[in-house]
């Protein structure tokens, strides 16, 4: 069961629902707007390999914004933290950036119920686009569980920022 707009702010506003900083403007009918942060990471090599440690490079987008051309992908934090131990969050591109070719979660849309910390998107171009810091790219739905929870201890627990793949932990 997916909660209103005015049920993640009231869970917001007694710590059930971490979205930090809260903006009452960014609540919609169902979901939570997220800005996109200044951190960004490009990887340096062409082929990733999961069982290495991957090598990137961490950048901060211009004031003038980043032009991304068709194909490029990057990794780009959120602004806000964003969290709960008691709802499962889902990402989703707001329409608007959907419909301009960006897509925002390329397929890891699911936040586990207990993470908490920056979101880090990933960013995929299928048109030229300029990307900005602050500018509303996302969307946070909240989810009940249902069942006993476990809550997440993984590897990308408590994100300040933008995060490179981490699979390489798997099979260390």
């Amino acid at each position: 069961m997916i909660l209103t707009g005015r049920k993640i702010s009231d869970e917001a506003s007694k710590g059930l629902i971490i979205l930090d900083p809260f903006c009452e403007e960014r609540v919609t009918s169902n979901s939570y707007d997220l800005a996109l942060g200044s951190n960004y990471i490009v990887y340096d090599e062409q082929i990733i390999d999961p069982f290495e440690k991957p090598s990137f490079q961490m950048k901060e987008i211009p004031k003038e914004g980043l032009l991304l051309n068709k194909g490029d992908f990057i990794l780009c934090e959120s602004q806000e933290r964003v969290g709960s131990e008691h709802y499962v969050p889902i990402i989703h591109a707001k329409s608007g950036t959907a419909r301009a070719g960006l897509f925002v979660h390329v397929t890891a849309d699911l936040i586990d119920i207990g993470s908490i910390g920056k979101i880090t998107f990933q960013l995929y171009a299928t048109l030229p686009i300029k990307i900005f810091s602050g500018m509303l790219i996302g969307q946070v739905t909240f989810w009940v569980p249902y069942g006993e929870i476990k809550l997440y201890e993984g590897k990308y627990q408590g994100s300040t920022g933008p995060v490179a793949s981490l699979t390489y932990l798997d099979y260390v």
